[in-house]
């Protein structure tokens, strides 16, 4: 049985809404023999019920994020995302859990649609090559600005470990930085 996690901002979250979750969200885990505690936060937001959902497995992260202006169709679509999501990188997922713990027989083919443009592996198409330069934060992000991308990799002055900031949907900036 999966633990999950549910966070409502400016949303309530009833035993009836927290059922639903743990009903629809708790059908990923039939894909996998363990999961790690899923988390849920509902968000409403000028009328948009939006849903993010994580679930940990064995050290990779499945996400998904839907926004509708009904929570229960946004769950519902999340579920439909994530499980997509498997489908689409069946093959993947086997290789990855080579010990048996991810139940390929679980998932169901993949449709034509859904595979289309879809390879075995991922193409690289351009790499790139870059001095990864010690500096703080606000200066990472200032430069990440300057060149007018959506993400930097820098090396963080005091601690000396490559971080990333990177400016997200809602205009602000996230910071990714390596876990100890």
């Amino acid at each position: 049985m999966a633990t999950f996690t549910i966070r409502g901002k400016n949303i309530e979250i009833t035993p009836a809404l927290r059922d639903y979750v743990e009903k629809k969200v708790g059908k990923v885990t039939k894909y996998f023999d363990t999961v790690g505690e899923i988390t849920v936060l509902l968000t409403v937001i000028k009328g948009r019920h939006i849903v993010e959902v994580t679930v940990p497995v064995q050290g990779i992260l499945l996400r998904g994020e839907e926004s509708t202006m009904d929570m229960y169709t946004s769950i519902d679509l999340v579920i439909e995302k994530l499980e997509r999501q498997i489908r689409k990188h069946k093959t993947k997922l086997e290789r990855r859990f080579r010990n048996g713990s991810f139940k390929i027989e679980a998932v169901p083919p993949i449709s034509a649609d859904e595979s289309a443009g879809s390879e075995d592996e991922y193409p690289v198409v351009k790499t790139k090559r870059f001095a990864v330069k010690p500096m703080d934060v606000q200066e990472a992000i200032m430069q990440m600005n300057l060149i007018n991308h959506e993400f930097f990799v820098f090396r963080d002055a005091k601690t000396e470990e490559v971080n990333v900031v990177y400016r997200r949907k809602d205009g602000n900036y996230g910071l990714i930085e390596p876990s100890r």
